[in-house]
């Protein structure tokens, strides 16, 4: 195989709720995540010297082990149990970095797919679940994509359009979590070039400011799940009710502290046919839902002048149904 090219797209929150405290000490979450078309490019080659070199059209991205690429080829290349396994990967980078948006997460997630085919390893799909979870929280969404509630620390998946037959509690089988297919809607994205936002930070600071509202039990876990399922989000994906706000967790106690939220928010919040404006994630990256893709596109040509005459990067996109997928 002389090349293989594997497409890694972004995702937006549109919903993050910090439940509680975890025993392993992470926060227990629920959320709805969901693909955007904004996405990366790897180009893979394989190389039999045991080596995993990996080069980026950003400089300031690391490219060692530190990286989730090579980490995601070292640990698959462990489990073969063939360390003359090596590859040459090629990263092209378009979703922002350090932005709220799974962007590393997501080209971990396309190294174990892209590998997987390209070493011919053989991996299952539920093998290369279990090791995007040890690499990271948002890594197995990223393998699958679409419209998903996300619990746990986020890597429990249970695909929305079938959310409904979940209601009574557990979580979709392995089988049922594929991405689905994604409601029209378009996406303005925003961030600031020059802002970032310590994820770490971000939980630290919610722990301190709402942490005396922390649930503590898992009896109470599954009602807030349960409570989401029911809820307006998953009633407006469907198409079946008007959009209700945006809950972010991590943006109430982000946006007070940080200039280019707020001012991000005021711009975007000024597209009046915005169905819904919000943080991603612990941030910067914002953004507006609109109708369609159009819609979105107007809206970024409409607030074009002042969103570049306060610095801001922006990004027309629309939902899709899948994470990760072979071919860009």
């Amino acid at each position: 195989m002389a090349e293989l090219l594997v497409s890694a797209p972004a995702k937006i929150n549109l919903h993050l709720e910090v439940l509680g405290l975890r025993p392993d000490g992470f926060h227990e979450l629920a959320m709805v995540m969901q693909t955007i078309d904004l996405a990366d490019s790897l180009s893979l080659r394989p190389t039999a010297d045991g080596a995993i070199r990996l080069q980026c059209d950003r400089a300031d991205l690391p490219t060692d082990s530190s990286n989730l690429i090579v980490r995601a080829g070292e640990l698959l290349r462990a489990r073969t149990g063939l360390p003359e396994l090596g590859a040459a990967i090629t990263l092209e980078k378009r979703i922002p970095i350090g932005a709220g948006l799974a962007g590393g997460s997501s080209n971990g997630a396309a190294a174990l797919v892209g590998l997987n085919e390209l070493w011919g390893c053989g991996f299952s799909r539920d093998q290369l679940h279990a090791m995007a979870a040890e690499l990271g929280s948002d890594m197995p969404f990223c393998l699958d994509g679409g419209t998903q509630l996300c619990f746990g620390r986020g890597e429990v998946l249970e695909p929305v359009a079938r959310s409904a037959g979940l209601a009574s509690g557990g979580s979709a089988t392995t089988a049922d979590r594929s991405g689905t297919d994604a409601p029209a809607l378009g996406v303005l994205l925003v961030k600031h070039p020059d802002s970032s936002v310590s994820t770490p930070w971000a939980y630290g600071r919610c722990r301190e400011l709402r942490g005396d509202f922390y649930l503590s039990s898992e009896a109470d876990f599954e009602q807030r799940r349960a409570a989401l399922r029911r809820g307006p989000l998953l009633a407006a994906l469907a198409g079946g009710a008007a959009w209700p706000p945006i809950r972010n967790d991590l943006q109430a106690v982000v946006e007070p502290e940080v200039a280019s939220v707020r001012e991000g928010l005021a711009l975007l919040r000024r597209a009046g046919d915005a169905l819904a404006v919000a943080m991603s994630g612990s941030g910067p990256s914002l953004f507006a839902l609109f109708p369609d893709q159009a819609a979105a596109e107007a809206a970024r040509q409409s607030l074009a002048a002042d969103l570049e005459a306060a610095g801001f990067e922006a990004w027309s996109c629309r939902f899709t149904g899948s994470g990760v997928s072979l071919g860009a």
